[in-house]
């Protein structure tokens, strides 16, 4: 009885929520979870759908604390998003006229990182700029102000992502309007020639984007690999080929691309094998149409 009470009520608190709202699940982190709550029962923003503006509306603009891409320092920067325009710009002054940056919708991605920023309510965005990925890291000291941010932008990708796949349901698009990262850490890589010593990086798995920075807050990554699908030539295989040297982990990987070998070591087992499921799962993976351009993309980088 008590249990179809709760249901009944959760499903009244939850009778308008937003297709593109984000719905956390337990591995989300607390921040996430906890406005969650807030929004349904607190704020009861799914059953008066004009609470829903701040994210809804299409245009958002405010100021959050920004990380420095060079001297890491966190400086209120003003952020607006406008829908219209398709895009969300920061300015380096709240009365400067033109934008810092501009950043499309179309190529936005937002992750909540609060261990990496060293923040509760840090939030990851990331959009390509010459088409290499660009990292910008930011918080909100009110937790509810960041979610309504993060679920702005979704709100937008959402909406671009109707106009741009007019067939397409909302179960389809829902996946697509943000991404967290299949696996991140640190592992030693070696260059090309593999005769190189190996350097320890910060790895970061996004999607068919496997990147290494020098730290995991840069600004830009210091290279980008393509992972593709096995059809298309691409392998994931335990350890490294028998006259490799130079590396101080020794738990080795070796992605192999149409073009050449990547080589790879961790320094755990454990974190080996979560590293090689991340991989496999997407070489298991069949290429999507605009996947193969984004991987000709990768072929002609100077």
């Amino acid at each position: 009885m008590a249990s179809r009470g709760n249901a009944v009520a959760r499903a009244m608190f939850q009778s308008k929520v937003p297709p593109f709202y984000y719905r956390p699940s337990a591995s989300d982190c607390q921040l996430l979870r906890e406005q969650w709550i807030r929004a349904k029962y607190e704020r009861q923003e799914f059953t008066h759908p004009e609470r829903q503006e701040p994210y809804s509306a299409g245009y958002r603009e405010g100021f959050l604390w920004k990380r420095g891409r060079d001297n890491g320092q966190f400086l209120s920067r003003k952020f607006v998003l406008t829908e219209r325009e398709g895009a969300l710009k920061y300015f380096n002054r709240s009365d400067a006229k033109e934008p810092k940056a501009i950043m499309k919708i179309e190529h936005l991605n937002a992750t909540f990182q609060p261990a990496k920023i060293g923040h509760p309510h840090g939030l990851q965005v990331t959009y390509l700029k010459d088409n290499s990925t660009r990292n910008i890291f930011v918080y909100h000291e009110d937790g509810k102000e960041i979610v309504d941010w993060f679920n702005a932008l979704r709100a937008a990708r959402f909406h671009y992502l109707q106009v741009a796949f007019p067939g397409a349901s909302d179960a389809d698009l829902v996946p697509k309007l943000s991404r967290n990262y299949l696996q991140e850490g640190y592992m030693e890589k070696t260059g090309p020639k593999q005769t190189e010593g190996f350097r320890k990086r910060w790895f970061t798995m996004d999607d068919r984007r496997l990147m290494y920075f020098k730290d995991p807050l840069d600004a830009f990554a210091r290279g980008e690999v393509f992972i593709g699908s096995r059809e298309s030539g691409y392998t994931v295989l335990d350890g490294l080929p028998p006259s490799t040297q130079g590396h101080h982990w020794p738990h080795g990987i070796t992605i192999v691309t149409p073009e050449r070998r990547f080589l790879l070591a961790c320094e755990t087992e454990s974190e080996q094998r979560a590293w090689m499921e991340a991989l496999r799962t997407v070489v298991d993976r069949p290429m999507l149409p605009q996947e193969y351009a984004v991987e000709a993309h990768f072929k002609h980088k100077p």
